[in-house]
C-alpha cells in the first residue's frame, strides 16, 4: 500500500487485503484504509467476501452473486431496503431472519403455524409463497406479537443474541440494556412492524 501511495496513483485496487489477517489486527488495519481514503480521496475499488469489511469502507456497494450484480447502493441502502433474499442475507451482522409462509388476513403465517404482524401498509391480500425477512436488532423481548423460549444465548459484551424459538420457528434477536436471559426462559417477542421486509419465495425479490 505505501508503495503505491507514493506512486500517486488515479485508483487503488485491494482485493481481499485484509483477509490473511488476526481479528484485533483486522479491526485496525480497516481504520487505517478507511482513514487512508478519506486524506487521499482517491477512487478505490475493494473486494471482499466480509460484510462486515463491505459496510464499515464503501461508500457505494455493488453485491455480487455468480458474476452477476444483485444491488448496488450505499451500504444503509443495502441494510434498509434490500433487492432481494441474497443482498438480505448479506447486510447486516448477525443475519437477517428470513421465515417461509403466506400472507393470511392481513398477517404473515409460518409454515409451521407462527402468526406475525405485517407492516401496517402492506396491503397486497392472501399470497402464498412468501418469505418473511426481520433483523435480530428489530425484534424486542418483552413484547405481546409472541410467545418464545430461549434456546441458545450469546453474550457479545454490550450485548446479547439470543436464538428463541417461537411456534417451531427459530429466531435470532439482539438485545441491549436488559438482565442476562437464561435457558428455557419463556419470553415475549415483538416485532417492529415498520422494519418488515417481504420477499417473493421463487425469484426472492423483494415485494414490499
Amino acid at each position: 500500500m505505501g508503495r503505491a501511495i507514493v506512486r500517486d496513483p488515479a485508483a487503488f485496487l485491494f482485493d481481499e487485503p485484509l483477509s490473511n489477517l488476526d481479528a484485533k489486527l483486522r479491526v485496525k488495519m480497516l481504520a487505517e484504509i478507511k482513514k487512508l481514503h478519506q486524506r487521499l480521496g482517491r477512487t478505490s475499488i475493494y473486494v471482499t467476501h466480509d460484510q462486515s469489511e463491505a459496510m464499515t469502507l464503501a461508500d457505494r456497494i455493488v453485491v455480487l452473486n455468480r458474476g452477476c450484480v444483485e444491488q448496488i447502493g450505499s451500504p444503509s441502502e443495502l441494510y434498509e431496503n434490500p433487492a432481494n433474499l441474497f443482498v438480505a442475507s448479506f447486510s447486516g451482522s448477525p443475519e437477517m431472519n428470513l421465515i417461509k409462509g403466506r400472507i393470511d388476513n392481513d398477517a404473515f403465517v409460518a409454515e409451521q403455524g407462527l402468526r406475525l404482524p405485517l407492516p401496517v401498509d402492506a396491503q397486497m391480500g392472501d399470497r402464498d409463497g412468501v418469505v418473511y425477512g426481520i433483523r435480530p436488532q428489530h425484534i424486542a423481548v418483552g413484547g405481546y406479537h409472541s410467545q418464545a423460549r430461549v434456546q441458545v444465548v450469546e453474550p457479545t459484551g454490550e450485548a446479547q443474541e439470543l436464538t428463541l424459538s417461537a411456534g417451531g420457528v427459530d429466531l435470532v434477536a439482539e438485545v441491549r440494556d436488559q438482565p442476562p436471559f437464561k435457558l428455557d426462559q419463556e419470553v415475549g417477542l415483538e416485532i417492529m412492524e415498520s422494519k418488515v421486509h417481504l420477499f417473493d419465495a421463487r425469484s426472492g425479490t423483494r415485494i414490499a
